[in-house]
């Protein structure tokens, strides 16, 4: 598939997507590619990394996929890696559930010159409901991957599909990771999960913004009853 413009309601920052690493292990609830019976088999698209990304774009790599999953060889990630670094005019995003793994490509300079490097995790609550079934590393290991790393780094957080929280605990775990912003989405392909109520929601977006910059999804209009 190559290089695509970014479409949909993903991040209308975004204006590329780029998904040589196929696949994914986490068999999360709300999977819109898992439940579509998407083939999640992990594996790389070698002829994609012949792809032009060109310049002056902002690129988010392994948006239908999770690239940084412990599944996925080093090697692969490497590849990729190396494939944007020859592309140094662009921006790109990358957002896992595993971010502990961050640190190691952070060590060998792979995330080089920060600014082009935007690294993020998805902490949709500060604890999952007992139902719900996920394969992802919990929600303090996605906390600590992002805490640990450099506060030069640029970081950000995505809520979506938000799910019920605990308003202090969510809140005080996002301002220690220091994000540089925070993105809030809810759940629009209908999966039932335990969301929080609009007032919850609008608390939490003002504790947020008294420490970060909040990107609101226009998802999120259902839970004000839009």
């Amino acid at each position: 598939m190559g290089l695509n413009k970014s479409i949909g309601q993903m991040y209308p920052w975004i204006s590329h997507t780029f998904n040589p690493i196929k696949g994914c292990s986490h068999n999360c609830s709300y999977c819109y590619l898992n439940s579509r019976g998407f083939d999640m088999t992990p594996r790389l698209a070698e002829k994609e990394l012949k792809t032009n990304l060109g310049k002056d774009r902002i690129i988010f790599i392994g948006s239908s996929s999770d690239m940084f999953g412990d599944w996925i060889p080093h090697e692969w990630i490497i590849k990729v890696l190396d494939h944007c670094k020859k592309y140094p005019d662009n921006q790109y995003v990358f957002q896992t559930k595993d971010p502990g793994r961050y640190q190691n490509f952070c060590r060998h300079g792979y995330f080089e010159p920060t600014e082009k490097y935007l690294l993020g995790t998805t902490i949709e609550t500060d604890e999952y409901p007992l139902e719900y079934q996920t394969f992802a590393p919990p929600i303090w290991e996605r906390w600590r991957g992002l805490y640990e790393l450099s506060i030069r780094r640029r970081k950000f957080v995505s809520i979506e599909p938000i799910m019920d929280f605990n308003l202090n605990l969510l809140t005080d775990m996002i301002k220690t990771i220091d994000p540089e912003f925070v993105t809030i989405g809810a759940d629009s392909k209908g999966n039932k999960l335990v969301e929080p109520s609009w007032w919850k929601v609008g608390a939490l977006i003002g504790e947020l913004k008294k420490f970060t910059e909040v990107k609101i999804k226009s998802n999120l209009d259902r839970l004000q009853g839009k």
